[in-house]
């Protein structure tokens, strides 16, 4: 199995290394614009002959159709915005193509490429990440199970093992790409009817066991990702919130609300100032942790009727670190979780062809086993 992975950052460095740690892997091309931060857990596999890093700019089209040609499936741990022009060269290229999503307009774009890549026999499949991607294959599996589903609840947060006042945060993964969930609008069902609530808004707690204890939990854009708009008429409730260590939306709401989040540009003596950059440049050296430890905690509850009895599933998770190997959680939930979608793609698991979200695709069986082998353990309880 070849494999071409597009993004050398965290995520697509972690979704690297897991390629190269399957048996069937002949080779695994980490390709980026910038190779100059390539984490050091990939070090034992340069110049081995099985890892090549390879100089890439996505927007070269012709560059990429190169690289693609040379490779059985293709990931993009890319910014959300080149994936659509990616998916375009996949399917121009022939090849299987995930990634790791997280903007739902693009995923809806992708999904107009759906019949010329099911002529072609070719597997596509957006938001391959945590979430959207882990938590939409379990929300799906929960929804197949009942013959109506009532409620969709999911919570996720990537945080630090200890946290640190005033935010008690630290960057797990792009801090833009975090405040960008904290300014958009969040759809969501109610009454069956897909709508919008704010950002940061209708916190509650959520209790996971200890030593983690009580969590807030609010809303943000980009989980759930196209399932408001596929369930539609079909499920009551529907919602995905991110967590956090208590306090947090409490400091971030008037941060947001006097306008520091803001991607306008504003004059501050003669200089034109987009006020987000200047608040990234300012907090992200202090929330920039590189010895710090982080953790992943999900859940999600899928509730309704089965057999006209009271059914529904919850699936838990909280994973940590892997100190061994250098590691940290988001990059395992979200890289392995592209790693595992790129598997299934090649070995015939993901059978669909065309465009499919994961929650449509990938067997939710099949792909928790995959992460229980790589230490991910997903607990499932009925409700």
């Amino acid at each position: 199995m070849r494999f071409l992975v597009m993004g050398a950052g965290k995520q697509g460095s972690a979704c690297a290394l897991d390629l190269l740690l399957q048996p069937g892997t002949t080779s695994v091309i980490l390709a980026d614009k910038d190779l100059g931060h390539i984490p050091a857990f990939l070090d034992p596999y340069r110049g081995g002959g099985t890892l090549d890093l390879l100089t890439l700019d996505l927007k070269d089209q012709d560059a990429v159709r190169a690289a693609m040609g040379r490779a059985d499936a293709a990931t993009s741990a890319a910014p959300y915005y080149f994936n659509f022009d990616l998916t375009k060269l996949a399917v121009e290229t022939g090849i299987h193509f995930s990634d790791l999503g997280g903007n739902t307009e693009i995923v809806q774009s992708q999904k107009t490429l759906h019949a010329e890549a099911a002529k072609k026999g070719l597997k596509i499949v957006p938001d391959c990440g945590l979430a959207p991607g882990m938590i939409n294959i379990l929300a799906g599996e929960g929804i197949r199970r009942l013959d109506v589903t009532e409620s969709v609840k999911i919570y996720v947060g990537g945080l630090p093992q200890h946290p640190e006042p005033p935010l008690n945060y630290m960057v797990v993964y792009s801090l833009e790409g975090a405040l960008d969930y904290y300014t958009t609008p969040s759809w969501v069902l109610r009454g069956g009817k897909r709508t919008q609530v704010e950002a940061l808004s209708e916190v509650e707690t959520v209790t996971f066991p200890a030593p983690l204890g009580s969590l807030e939990a609010f809303h943000t854009a980009g989980g759930i990702s196209t399932m408001p708009f596929e369930y539609e008429g079909k499920i009551a409730t529907m919602e995905y919130k991110t967590l956090r260590y208590p306090g947090h939306a409490a400091i971030m709401r008037p941060i947001r609300d006097l306008g520091l989040l803001s991607n306008e540009p504003i004059d501050v003596n003669g200089f034109k100032v987009r006020p987000r950059a200047a608040f990234i440049a300012a907090v992200s050296p202090r929330l920039t942790k590189p010895q710090g430890k982080d953790l992943v905690a999900l859940r999600v509850d899928v509730v309704g009727t089965k057999d006209g009895m009271r059914a529904g599933t919850r699936w838990q998770l909280v994973d940590k670190q892997d100190e061994r190997l250098g590691v940290s959680s988001m990059m395992r939930t979200t890289g392995y979780s592209l790693s595992v979608t790129a598997l299934m793609q090649l070995d015939g698991r993901i059978a669909k062809a065309g465009v499919y979200a994961p929650d449509e695709c990938v067997p939710a069986a099949s792909y928790v086993a995959e992460l229980a082998q790589r230490g991910i353990l997903i607990e499932e309880t009925a409700l």
